[in-house]
């Protein structure tokens, strides 16, 4: 990678994929800055303005939604190209959505590196995309439609799982008990993030 192309910033809070992914992208000659949330991100985008962005969406503090929205709401980074990692948000209306508001590309984790990394370079390599910014009623009303659906299907999954976990031995469980844990807490970040869209809406104009 050309020093003068700048460097990529890569924003996840789950410490293995982001160790992952920042050595993959160091070993193919990338600079590479971390950081776990979409406020970090932002606090490293002023000291200095990224070639591109990596980004999880269903993060604390920040998400990857509100990171892009407030970036292409900013004129000096409405250009920056951002790629969506997500296993989270993965329905043809998440995609679209992500679209809507400015993300570039849109990959689903588990990351395919043999097509991820010649994306990256294909990105770095064009001229950047020129994006408008939707207005804050439209995004934060698509938003709420995303994360009422994903909270709906956290639900669903726990009420299943927590059935499937009254099946199993008590070593089974010990295992389970991990990755029901793990979706709780995503159910809680979901339910955060809605409060304070509900909060939002409350105070945005539709036109």
């Amino acid at each position: 990678m050309d020093a003068k192309k700048g460097y990529l910033l890569v924003v996840e809070d789950v410490p293995d994929i982001l160790r992952l992914l920042e050595m993959t992208l160091k070993f193919k000659g990338y600079r590479v800055v971390t950081a776990v949330n979409g406020q970090e991100a932002l606090d490293q985008i002023q000291m200095e303005r990224p070639a591109l962005i990596i980004t999880d969406i269903l993060m604390p503090k920040m998400d990857g939604f509100s990171l892009v929205h407030r970036l292409r709401l900013n004129p000096a980074t409405r250009d920056i190209p951002v790629v969506f990692l997500s296993a989270t948000y993965v329905a043809p209306e998440d995609k679209a959505f992500a679209l809507t508001i400015g993300v570039t590309r849109f990959m689903e984790k588990p990351v395919d590196f043999d097509g991820f990394l010649p994306m990256i370079e294909h990105l770095i390599e064009q001229p950047p995309a020129k994006f408008e910014p939707i207005n804050e009623y439209e995004f934060y009303d698509g938003y709420r439609k995303r994360l009422e659906t994903k909270l709906k299907q956290k639900n669903t999954q726990i009420a299943r799982d927590e059935q499937l976990m009254e099946t199993l031995s008590d070593k089974e469980k010990a295992t389970f008990k991990a990755s029901v844990q793990a979706s709780l807490n995503e159910r809680e970040e979901i339910k955060k993030l809605l409060d304070q869209i509900y909060r939002r809406l409350k105070s945005k104009p539709k036109a």
